[in-house]
């Protein structure tokens, strides 16, 4: 990338320079040159992270209102600064992934969010369940891995594992899942209820995670509310006997 390679030209300048011009101490031009390297390298890397980073708050606006064909023009005009630094590209199709799913464009989404970045928590997880509808669990559950080694103090995204284990008819493996959760999560009350659920054959509950849950689609808020309905009204019909 463009960004470390003009970062090590300058550093070879330097020890160069330092050592033939000026006299100094190969040892110590070394020195100089790796501190001006460091230096060099993260100017650059936060000036591009800054311009992305412009493009990503520039999009808001525009998806809020709708415009998301405009909002994706926008971002994909960022892919030019994947040339100067590393992981600029899989993020902007990240982002732009995850537009596309959020709008339930699951077929245009998929090519972006195969192309994404494994830190994307988010995407990953939206990418795992486009492979899980397309019945390809192997493809799901090494998603699911990479993503979960990637973020492994998220709790939702090991919920989200488990979750579309124990849809796909893996309750065991949910189970596993879960364990490892506890421990790598530092014991999230979350996922010690769910995990607790799945021992017991009861089904997940997702509704503590709010918004951040209903974006994978998964449930409905309204499924939600008519089992709440039905539940207080089977505790009426209860009390009144």
């Amino acid at each position: 990338m463009l960004n470390l390679v003009i970062s090590l030209l300058v550093c070879t300048l330097v020890s160069v320079g330092l050592t033939i011009f000026a006299g100094v101490q190969v040892l110590y031009a070394s020195i100089a040159a790796v501190v001006v390297f460091g230096v060099c390298y993260l100017l650059l890397t936060r000036y591009v992270m800054g311009k992305v980073a412009g493009l990503m708050d520039a999009v808001q606006g525009d998806i809020q209102a709708g415009r998301t064909e405009k909002a994706i023009k926008i971002l994909e005009s960022g892919y030019k600064y994947g040339n100067w630094q590393f992981y600029v590209k899989p993020q902007i199709n990240s982002q732009i992934g995850t537009i596309l799913y959020l709008k339930r464009d699951f077929s245009k989404a998929f090519d972006y969010l195969q192309k994404g970045f494994v830190r994307h928590w988010v995407a990953m997880g939206m990418l795992a369940i486009c492979y899980m509808k397309r019945n390809k669990t192997t493809k799901m559950v090494e998603t699911f891995e990479k993503a979960c080694a990637a973020s492994k103090k998220e709790s939702l995204i090991w919920n989200l594992y488990a979750f579309c284990l124990e849809k796909v008819g893996e309750r065991d493996k949910a189970i596993s899942v879960m364990q490892k959760a506890v421990k790598k999560t530092g014991g999230d009350e979350r996922i010690k209820v769910n995990l607790e659920a799945l021992q017991e054959g009861r089904k997940m509950k997702m509704k503590a995670y709010g918004d951040l849950w209903f974006q994978f689609h998964l449930e409905k808020p309204g499924s939600i509310i008519k089992q709440q309905t039905k539940a207080v009204q089977g505790r009426r019909k209860i009390v009144r006997r």
